[in-house]
């Protein structure tokens, strides 16, 4: 995400080089999805560089591959998965592993995301996205994924997309969403001591931030719960998320005054005279 395109000029300087522009997004964020995990297995010497431009607070949760999760539905992945643990290794204990799974993965399919959580090395977090309706609706089915990450030490993340589909799309940018995100019920509930949110909102930043209102609360109350959350605010086309992501974090911070802040911004450009 930190190359993305509207950013450059805004949120990092336009005359960087893609090599250091996750330096300038780690002064606006201290977290970021590594969507692009999904695609492609990064090269090692890729990672040691996303791991040299930021700090050691800095979050990289990061998405496993495709053909992990939505071609062979974690069933004979050992040389994928050692391929891919072995190139975020550079990360360390920043890492998290993201394992986002299709909305055809059901109920029926939790023993073998048991497994598979059970063969990853002990002390990488993990964390797992659903998009199965059943894991929402049935409560069975939902006890039965909780008890299964629980036990496997992982994060259920939630995908909020309850604002989004609220009304019809208005843009070109909200109608590609509304073709391609999951309708699901907010979920609430951490099962660790490290949860992860998903929201997303509209194109209008009143409408999303009146959307986030409910999760200002839930986190606040994580945070003085001793836990410690990482929340990714998206928009249709993710134009202004660094922006949104810095407000979203102060009215969090409004409830948790001892939350610390981010950090100061780098210049977008150089001071000039003139």
């Amino acid at each position: 995400m930190w190359t993305h395109k509207a950013w450059a000029g805004r949120f990092v300087p336009r005359s960087l080089p893609a090599g250091e522009r996750l330096r300038a997004y780690a002064s606006w964020c201290n977290a970021v999805e590594g969507n692009t995990t999904f695609y492609a297995t990064p090269a090692r010497d890729t990672v040691a560089t996303w791991a040299r431009q930021t700090g050691t607070g800095f979050r990289f949760v990061v998405k496993l591959p495709k053909i992990v999760t939505h071609e062979r539905r974690l069933a004979g992945v050992e040389t994928e998965m050692r391929a891919f643990l072995d190139a975020i290794e550079p990360l360390g204990e920043r890492a998290v592993l993201w394992t986002q799974l299709p909305g055809s993965f059901g109920p029926s399919d939790v023993d073998a995301l048991g497994r598979f959580l059970r063969r990853l090395p002990a002390g990488l977090r993990r964390a797992v996205e659903v998009r199965h309706p059943g894991f929402h609706t049935d409560a069975r089915s939902t006890s039965l994924l909780e008890r299964t990450l629980t036990d496997a030490d992982a994060e259920w993340v939630p995908f909020d997309t309850t604002v989004f589909f609220r009304s019809p799309p208005v843009s070109e940018a909200e109608q590609e969403a509304w073709t391609r995100k999951p309708r699901l019920p907010r979920r609430t509930r951490a099962l660790t001591d490290r949860p992860i949110v998903r929201y997303l909102g509209r194109d209008s930043t009143e409408e999303t931030v009146q959307g986030w209102e409910p999760w200002t609360e839930v986190v606040a109350e994580w945070l003085r719960d001793g836990r410690s959350p990482t929340v990714f605010v998206h928009t249709p086309d993710n134009d202004d998320a660094p922006a949104l992501a810095r407000r979203f974090h102060d009215d969090v911070r409004a409830q948790v005054p001892g939350l610390d802040p981010l950090p100061e911004p780098e210049p977008v450009e150089p001071a000039t005279l003139f």
